[in-house]
Formats: C-alpha cells, structure tokens, sequence
C-alpha cells in the first residue's frame, strides 16, 4: 500500500554532526513531523555514545547539572548482560548503550533535509528524570501553538514529557505528564466535546500488556479516564507490543490511527485502527495485516534491524506522507492514501480490540 520514496533512505547517522567532539552517532530514528515557515520540519530522534574500546562497552549518561558521565565496563565481566544491542545490564541495574536527545532538521522539498542556520536544533534531556535521555517525540499542533510529547528515560523510569512552543526557540518544559512506564504519547488535534485526548502506552507487567490507552484532559497537563482501546494479538503481526504513531487523522468516518505492532522477534511493522468521531474510545476496525512492513535492505539490517518506525505525518487532502525510522540507522518516507487505508481495514474490519 505505501509507496516509498524513491530516494529512500532519506537521512543517515553519516549525515548527522555529533553534538559533542568526544560521542559519535549511533543511531538517527523515529522523527516527529510538522509543518512551519513553509517548509517541512523533522524532530530526529539522535543516538549518540563515545566511540568505543575493544574489550570494553561504554556509554554516556546526564548529570543533574548539565554534561555527561562516562560509564565504562570490561565486556568479560560476568556480571555484564549485553543481549540487547540498546541495553546494558549490570548487577541488576539497567542502563541504555545510547543517550538520545532531538534534533531539528528542515526540508523545501520533502526529501532534502539541513540543519538551518541562525535556528537552535538540539534539545537536550534537562533534570533528574531525563538523565537517560529524551526520545521518539511527537508534534501536534493545537490552537496555534506546537505540542511535543516525547519520552523521558532516567533510572527511575520511562514517562511521557510535555514541551510547548510557538515558535521554535523558545519552549515551556511542563515536566512529565504520564508517569512510568508509558510512552508513545500523541495528541489529538482538537478538542472532542470540551475535552482533549491522547493515545498513551502504559506496560504492565504480571497482568496487562504493552497496550494502547485513551486518555481525556482539559488542559493537556492532568489526564484521566482511561480507556483500553487495543490490545496485541496472539499469533499475529503485533502479538507482543502496539503503540500510537503520530496525531490520528479526522476523517468523515472516523479518527484513523497509524500504529505499531512488533512480534515476539522484535519485528516492526505498522497498521491502522479507525475510532469513533465523538467518542475515541470505541474502535470501530482495525488492520488484518500490515500496512508496512520491514521489506526493504535497509529496514531488515542495521542496528535494531527489521524495523519500521512512525511517529510523524503530514496529511494533504487524501495524501499522508509518512516519516519514518528504518532499523534505527535511518529515516525514509512513504506516501499513502486515506481512502485507501480507510476502505481496507472497514472491508476487512475487526471490532475486538
């Protein structure tokens, strides 16, 4: 159904400066996508450690007051699990091989991305619960100002952080707004009714799931009545994990959600579910089968390989162009049609969440 960019993959770890001389860049993902000053903008999600010893593993983490600490480990100690390319477990304690901070690109064409002069592009993680990083943002843009809800990563936790702006220099940190563990965090665009709504993904862990949430606020800072609105499905293409994309979509059908579902292999794909206008609690269909999934060289190899990622779109008429992070390495962009994904998943709606 998608159709790729010719010249994907669009943007690489080559074509990112390191924030610092002393880090490389290890990954570039999961951007959050808007439009501003006539020119299509993307929140890169930026991966960086130190460049690495052999025999040794080491990775940065934030201090309270700003910097970094450098935390080394020998790759023979016993007490070192190193099993996930974005982990490292050490006598229990879990840290990440990568702190993440955003990183602001801009594009007159689309598919040529710069970094612009005379524009501040890097936000950094700030505070005790960002000292892992800050990751995956999305970007909503609602009664005139941008909303940028991101993941917050420390050793305490993983939330859902909140940071408004008008015009992109200068930002109000509203701290976290879901508390551990939660993410993939996006906005609706309008209010529905006299409130307004996210999609969120709380993880249980004994009882639950990796499940995704609705979530009503008045003021986007306090949110409650929680629904569970999707779960995973066994045997399928999102049996272990499901988690929101970027702002759903308002059509005369329905609210269209773009999500992704992994496998127990840790294999990434996306698909959609349609919610009720007045009431996005109620799913009304959802995909049978992917609407994308990792079929290309460079979404099935690279640092977390067989993945594609979104949580960005721009929306023209019935077109979506789609953002989206291959394999952690990379960015591309897909083109897909409203109608399209709309008359799929009614035609073959499931109603169970």
């Amino acid at each position: 159904m998608p159709t790729r960019f010719t010249q994907n993959p669009i943007l690489s770890t080559k074509d990112i400066v390191p924030s610092q001389p002393s880090l490389v860049v290890e990954c570039v993902l999961n951007p959050g996508v808007f439009s501003y000053n006539g020119k299509t903008w993307l929140l890169l999600r930026v991966a960086e450690r130190p460049v690495q010893k052999d025999g040794m593993i080491s990775f940065p983490v934030m201090k309270m007051d700003g910097g970094y600490t450098i935390m080394e480990f020998d790759k023979s100690d016993p007490d070192l699990d190193l099993s996930d390319a974005r982990m490292v477990n050490y006598k229990g304690n879990t840290y990440l091989t990568t702190i993440s901070h955003l990183r602001l690109v801009c594009s007159d064409d689309g598919v040529n991305f710069y970094e612009p002069e005379g524009q501040p592009t890097k936000i950094f993680g700030n505070g005790p619960l960002e000292t892992f990083g800050i990751e995956d943002c999305r970007v909503s843009l609602i009664d005139g100002v941008y909303h940028l809800t991101y993941t917050q990563v420390s050793e305490s936790g993983v939330g859902v952080g909140l940071m408004r702006t008008t015009n992109w220099k200068n930002f109000s940190r509203e701290g976290m707004i879901l508390p551990p563990h939660n993410k993939d965090c996006a906005l609706f665009e309008e209010k529905i009714g006299d409130s307004y709504y996210c999609l969120h993904r709380p993880s249980g862990v004994d009882l639950g799931g990796n499940f995704i949430w609705v979530a009503a606020s008045k003021d986007m800072l306090h949110w409650g009545k929680h629904h569970c609105i999707l779960h995973t499905r066994s045997g399928m293409w999102d049996s272990a994990r499901v988690g929101a994309g970027a702002a759903p979509i308002k059509t005369e059908e329905g609210w269209l959600m773009i999500y992704h579902g992994a496998d127990h292999h840790h294999r990434y794909c996306l698909g959609a579910a349609l919610l009720d206008l007045e009431d996005p609690t109620k799913v009304l269909a959802r995909s049978q089968e992917p609407l994308m999934e990792p079929t290309e060289t460079y979404e099935k190899t690279g640092f977390f390989g067989n993945v594609v990622f979104t949580n960005g779109h721009l929306i023209d008429g019935d077109e979506i162009t789609m953002y989206y992070g291959a394999s952690d390495e990379v960015i591309c962009g897909a083109k897909l049609s409203i109608e399209k994904i709309l008359s799929d998943i009614l035609t073959t709606a499931t109603h169970a969440a």
